[in-house]
């Protein structure tokens, strides 16, 4: 056996002494301690706000939406159908009072406004989506977190700028929505009457269009409304042909056509065609309901093929609408065509009943800015009943008013001018210029001077629409 007191040590070492060489060689030395704890809490704080960067720029809105939403087709037959509605009709009055060349140049330009004004929307409700981190935002919202995320003097009037944008919308579309059953009440008026023969007023049409509008009215779905757009666009298209064939059936004169109309005509041009052509209502709920956002803008993209659809359509009715009938020409173009034939009886009632499956998608926007306003008033399990009752309440009140004041062109034309220029061009630019305000202007600060250009030409639309229809409401003219 080996013998361990060979290799022990001479002197066997003193307590202290082997506490002090234990000490030396078990603790490091304490700035090595600090500092090395020091490094690890600081790597784990700059880890921390990486990740924090990196959940911030990952926060996708569009990955968030309903994957049962609506296609981009669904999407293209609301804002088409949206967009294509009654005002189409009154488009070659439009011409009248602008004139051939005059009215073609600015149908074209008002066209490419809205689309922009449309556009600089969605754009700046898609970034503020990103910023508040929300999937998605209708028009009011959009507006109040703009000024919410906007500059600090600004932001104490943002519950203001969503109960303005929610007013005028309810107003504009509550207001459209008796004219829609009027225009369908007189459509069939005109035809049941004549060939018939009977002698009904159009106030009982008013009443028998309710009935219709009252089951229609309680669809809360936009998904479930694509197959009425989509019937409703085939209707129009077959209106359409039929209107084309019955402009084109005779030699078309153009000489006794004025190329520019009498100054005194020009607002009752831009408010016909600010109030047809805008859709700007329609387009924040049709775009919160797709599943791929996404396709919304860009190239060709939903917005823009729906308005170069509708710009040209409204274009080519409204010039040779005009250039058919010339002074003749009515406010419905559908007026215009020759009773007592069944072609031109057939495009009235298709047209009518297009408007008719239209008025789902006119109800749905004010409806649901009203009902998001008073919800919470009511218990859950009384959100049904309450919603059928409050729906078919507002039916009937317009129905009401549509059958009191039979001639209500003039007013819903104050309405639109008023309502649509602010919610539809002046509103937009305002939001896009809130949100980019002061750094990210563009050169030269462009986009502002844009915007203020926008607002100035939507001002006088509003003041020039509002006492053009004035005008008429004091001295109504037969056109």
């Amino acid at each position: 056996m080996t013998d361990n007191k060979a290799y022990a040590p001479d002197t066997e070492p003193s307590r202290s002494d082997s506490v002090t060489r234990t000490e030396s060689v078990q603790s490091p030395p304490s700035y090595n301690t600090a500092l090395s704890l020091n490094d690890f809490n600081s790597k784990v704080n700059l880890t921390e706000k990486d990740q924090l960067s990196l959940d911030e720029a990952a926060y996708n809105p569009f990955e968030h939406r309903d994957p049962n939403g609506a296609s981009a087709g669904g999407a293209l037959a609301h804002l088409l159908k949206s967009s294509l509605g009654t005002g189409i009709l009154a488009m070659p009055m439009a011409f009248h009072n602008a004139g051939l060349l005059f009215g073609g140049i600015m149908t074209l330009i008002v066209g490419f406004l809205c689309t922009h004004c449309v556009h600089i929307l969605v754009k700046t409700s898609h970034n503020i989506c990103l910023d508040a981190k929300v999937p998605a935002l209708g028009f009011a919202e959009t507006a109040e977190k703009v000024f919410e995320y906007g500059p600090k003097k600004l932001r104490p009037y943002s519950n203001f700028a969503k109960q303005f944008v929610d007013i005028g919308l309810m107003a504009t579309y509550f207001a459209a929505a008796c004219v829609y059953m009027l225009f369908i009440a007189t459509s069939f008026h005109d035809v049941i009457n004549y060939d018939v023969g009977l002698k009904w007023n159009v106030r009982i049409y008013v009443a028998m269009t309710v009935i219709p509008c009252l089951f229609i009215g309680q669809i809360r779905s936009l998904k479930f409304l694509v197959p009425f757009s989509l019937m409703a666009n085939i209707f129009i298209v077959i209106t359409f042909g039929i209107t084309l064939y019955y402009m084109f059936d005779q030699p078309l004169v153009f000489s006794n056509k004025p190329l520019i109309a009498p100054a005194a005509h020009i607002p009752l041009f831009f408010a016909t065609v600010i109030f047809a052509m805008e859709g700007i209502g329609a387009v924040m709920p049709v775009e919160n309901s797709m599943k791929k956002p996404q396709q919304f803008l860009g190239c060709p993209g939903v917005l823009n093929t729906a308005m170069i659809t509708v710009v040209l359509l409204y274009a080519i009715i409204g010039f040779f609408g005009y250039v058919r009938y010339g002074d003749e020409v009515r406010g419905s173009i559908t007026l215009n065509l020759p009773q007592g034939y069944w072609l031109g009886d057939t495009a009235k009632l298709l047209m009518a009943v297009a408007i008719l499956f239209t008025y789902g998608l006119q109800f749905y926007v004010p409806n649901e800015v009203l009902w998001r306003k008073i919800q919470h008033h009511f218990r859950p399990e009384r959100h049904n009943i309450t919603q059928i009752l409050l729906r078919s309440g507002i039916i009937l009140v317009s129905g009401g008013i549509a059958a009191g004041i039979p001639n209500l062109e003039p007013f819903i034309s104050l309405v639109g001018a008023v309502f649509f220029s602010l919610l539809g061009i002046f509103v937009p630019s305002f939001i896009e210029t809130v949100y980019l305000w002061p750094d990210r202007l563009g050169w030269c600060k462009w986009k502002l001077i844009k915007n203020v250009l926008l607002g100035i030409f939507s001002l006088l639309a509003l003041v020039a629409g509002a006492a053009a229809s004035i005008g008429e409401m004091i001295n109504p003219k037969d056109n």
